[in-house]
């Protein structure tokens, strides 16, 4: 299906200044609206020069420096969705930054791996805090609530005196600079089995890959030398997938449509079943390359919102 207008779409496709040359995967999206008529460009959204009113609409998609900015990118959402429409719109974005979004989605009954919640600045004793949650003894993850590109994150043996130490010393670091942390048993699975991803456009699944690190490692993206393939969900994953898009409607009732994109990370707990890693809603690599239809599904699902 190729969308027909009298005008061409004027679109952006917002990034940053610091996108790897390496990074390609969004190609075939680019393709698909050329292939449209649309006429795009690729602002930095840092960039004050931009006039964001003379798009028809922006396109969160490679604005991976955010997290150091947080309340900055916030900030600019709201410029923009005051001028042009957003996709992701901007008080999903808020929400999604934050990954306390996540205690949301379990009591909404999305399964996710146990979690302790640690706020900035509160002075917590970890040996303590492992031996009252029962996770002493195997392997346990620190990670930050707002982050990406596991930026912030720690796995450690809390058996180990040495790891433990630099555990808490890891953790008094982050909780001081005010952010917001999570403490979880590490899902050993990561290593053997991967993390899936499945892949929403308009509100309706278009593809999933399982993302596979490099030996001996837990993270997931390219940046590490993580490798990725197509997969296909099964019940279990597509029944994850379905409660995590009914509990985004719930908390956001005045939205018009479903969400643009979205992307719902899954990884194997202990007890063999999945749980929901991370809901994906601000500028989550789409994966393209695995699915010669999903560039143009974005496309056709864009186009028909401006």
């Amino acid at each position: 299906m190729t969308h027909l207008s009298m005008a061409a779409p004027r679109l952006a496709l917002v990034t940053c200044a610091t996108v790897p040359e390496w990074e390609v995967d969004d190609e075939p999206l680019r393709v698909a609206l050329g292939e449209r008529g649309v006429v795009f460009e690729q602002p930095t959204w840092d960039d004050s020069g931009v006039d964001w009113g003379r798009f028809d609409a922006a396109l969160i998609r490679t604005t991976w420096d955010y997290q150091r900015r947080p309340e900055a990118f916030l900030a600019w959402t709201r410029r923009v969705e005051a001028r042009t429409r957003l996709f992701n719109p901007a008080p999903v974005i808020a929400w999604n930054l934050h990954k306390g979004y996540l205690r949301e989605l379990e009591a909404a009954g999305v399964p996710i791996a146990p979690s302790v919640w640690l706020r900035a600045g509160e002075d917590v004793d970890l040996a303590a805090l492992l031996a009252r949650e029962v996770m002493a003894g195997g392997r346990a993850f620190l990670k930050p609530l707002v982050a990406a590109n596991s930026d912030g994150t720690l796995r450690f043996d809390t058996g180990d005196a040495g790891e433990l130490e630099a555990a808490q010393r890891h953790l008094d670091v982050l909780l001081a600079q005010g952010r917001d942390m999570v403490l979880q048993p590490y899902l050993g699975s990561v290593e053997t089995e991967g993390e899936y991803s499945v892949l929403e456009f308009d509100g309706r699944v278009s593809h999933a890959v399982r993302k596979i690190p490099v030996a001996g490692d837990y993270r997931v993206q390219d940046d590490h030398g993580a490798s990725d393939e197509a997969w296909t969900p099964d019940a279990e994953a597509l029944e994850l997938v379905r409660r995590c898009r009914e509990a985004v409607r719930a908390r956001f009732p005045g939205l018009d449509a479903p969400l643009l994109y979205a992307r719902v990370d899954l990884l194997r707990d202990a007890g063999g079943g999945l749980v929901v890693n991370e809901l994906e809603l601000i500028e989550p690599s789409l994966f393209f390359r695995h699915d010669a239809g999903a560039g143009p599904r974005l496309a056709e699902a864009l186009l028909a919102r401006v």
